[in-house]
């Protein structure tokens, strides 16, 4: 049977878990950054256009990741559902294969990131985990080293950095996703040995 503080701690993160997956399947922009589509504003933007580029993935899986976000915001934004044959163009993918690799390259961080964040946000579904929480540290890294330290050299201020606020909420849901069994941590910390000095050597001191 599951204690009051087990049940507690799982319930939370179930609960943040989902949250970060409808962040991340429903494309809420989190930050803005140049990639190969232009300019990205999630991490299944990122990453789509990583797999369509590279061909890891077939089109019709990338663009099943891609259509929930799609229909989330046409109903938003003009009340409309876009075409599934016009998905690789409204998110401006229709030529990224032929797009340097370069632009992805000197944002590592971003792109690893969202990988992890995306898988995390599946996987978490099922058993929650450090993933989508460590995916959204290297995203933030990478923001942060664009952003602060100007690496690379963005001249185009239309492709400036910017992290919006919903990033502060995915941040906690990924924080938050992990499990912590705070009387398991309380019994390994009591049940520490304390260390005692040797009677071979307490004897020594004596003569």
């Amino acid at each position: 049977m599951a204690t009051p503080s087990r049940s507690w701690t799982r319930n939370i993160s179930s609960n943040a878990a989902r949250g970060f997956f409808l962040l991340v399947l429903f494309q809420v922009p989190l930050f803005r950054i140049s990639c190969r589509a232009g300019v990205c504003t999630t991490p299944l933007h990122v990453t789509s256009s990583q797999l369509i580029a590279s061909e890891i993935f077939p089109i019709a899986a990338v663009k099943g990741l891609l259509f929930p976000g799609a229909i989330a915001h046409g109903l938003v934004t003009n009340m409309t559902v876009p075409s599934w044959n016009n998905l690789l163009k409204i998110y401006n993918l229709t030529n990224v294969k032929e797009v340097s690799a370069v632009t992805d390259l000197q944002r590592l961080e971003v792109l690893s990131g969202s990988y992890f964040a995306v898988a995390g946000a599946f996987i978490g579904l099922l058993k929650p985990g450090r993933m989508s929480m460590f995916g959204t540290l290297l995203i933030i890294w990478g923001l942060v080293k664009e952003g602060f330290l100007g690496k690379p050299v963005n001249v185009d201020p239309s492709r400036s950095v910017y992290v919006y606020p919903t990033m502060f909420i995915a941040l906690i849901c990924s924080f938050a996703s992990v499990k912590y069994d705070v009387k398991k941590a309380m019994r390994t910390n009591a049940a520490r040995p304390v260390a005692k000095p040797l009677q071979s050597s307490s004897k020594s001191k004596l003569k």
